[in-house]
């Protein structure tokens, strides 16, 4: 009597590849400088890259020859040629230019600065910005980042993730910024889901003394949360926020997102 035949092995999974580890040397370099490090000489850059003077030094000068550092002979710094990297995401995203306009009406409305952000892991990163004033000590620039959990974007984008992983999140180092800042893991998903349920989310001064902000998701058609927009001052109170400026911030989010379901993203 015939029997069945085998079934078929599953294929296997194929290896993924190796890593290029002259690509990962050459990030390590560049993510080395940042706002509070604008120029390096090589004994820094090799030891905020974590790599041997020898690796950061043909790191380096390969950067020099592309266009995308300069050097003066002892210290290194970045050119405007490496928002080259940072633009092709952007203009792939294509949030940027759709909400820049609306920010724009937004920033005029309510005589605040007025951004647009998306998460990047356990941080937020800005995308686009309208500046009344300078709000924080540090400037706050497109490619900014900060802690997802210490800011109203942050909290409007983790609401808009499942709960495993807002704990995903949650679960690296919470530094207070602040003595407000809250760094309980229990008090920020009950805060997260909070946010999920109202549909906005306003901090104070966790992030920096003085400074208030409320923010509210973009969503894409589906209803997913694809950005945040918040609202940042040093000169209203929380309630006045609250009062005068979250209707008008939940009309840009609404328009931004209707822009981007008529481009058919």
């Amino acid at each position: 009597m015939p029997t069945d035949p085998e079934p078929a092995a599953e294929p296997a999974a194929p290896t993924p590849p190796e890593p290029i580890q002259s690509l990962v040397r050459g990030l390590a370099v560049v993510r080395a400088f940042d706002g509070e490090h604008p120029r390096l000489t090589l004994s820094d850059a090799a030891r905020r890259s974590g790599l041997s003077r020898a690796t950061a030094r043909r790191v380096l000068h390969t950067l020099v020859t592309e266009g995308y550092a300069a050097t003066d002979g002892r210290t290194f710094r970045l050119t405007p040629r490496i928002l080259e990297l940072g633009f092709a995401y952007l203009s792939a995203l294509g949030l940027p230019a759709v909400a820049q306009p609306h920010l724009e009406a937004l920033s005029a409305q309510v005589g605040e600065s007025t951004s647009l952000a998306v998460l990047d892991g356990d941080q937020v990163v800005y995308v686009a910005r309208v500046a009344t004033r300078r709000i924080m000590s540090v400037g706050i620039t497109v490619g900014t980042r900060f802690p997802a959990y210490a800011t109203s974007m942050g909290r409007v984008l983790l609401a808009g993730l499942d709960d495993a992983a807002v704990d995903d999140v949650l679960d690296g180092d919470l530094v207070a910024w602040t003595p407000r800042t809250l760094t309980d893991r229990a008090a920020l998903r009950a805060e997260v889901g909070r946010t999920r349920e109202r549909g906005w989310a306003a901090v104070e001064e966790e992030l920096e003394r003085g400074l208030r902000s409320i923010a509210a998701p973009v969503r894409d058609t589906a209803g997913g949360v694809v950005a945040a927009v918040n609202v940042s001052t040093s000169a209203l109170d929380q309630r006045d926020l609250e009062r005068e400026v979250l209707a008008p911030l939940l009309a840009c989010t609404a328009a931004i997102g209707a822009d981007l379901e008529r481009i058919g993203r």
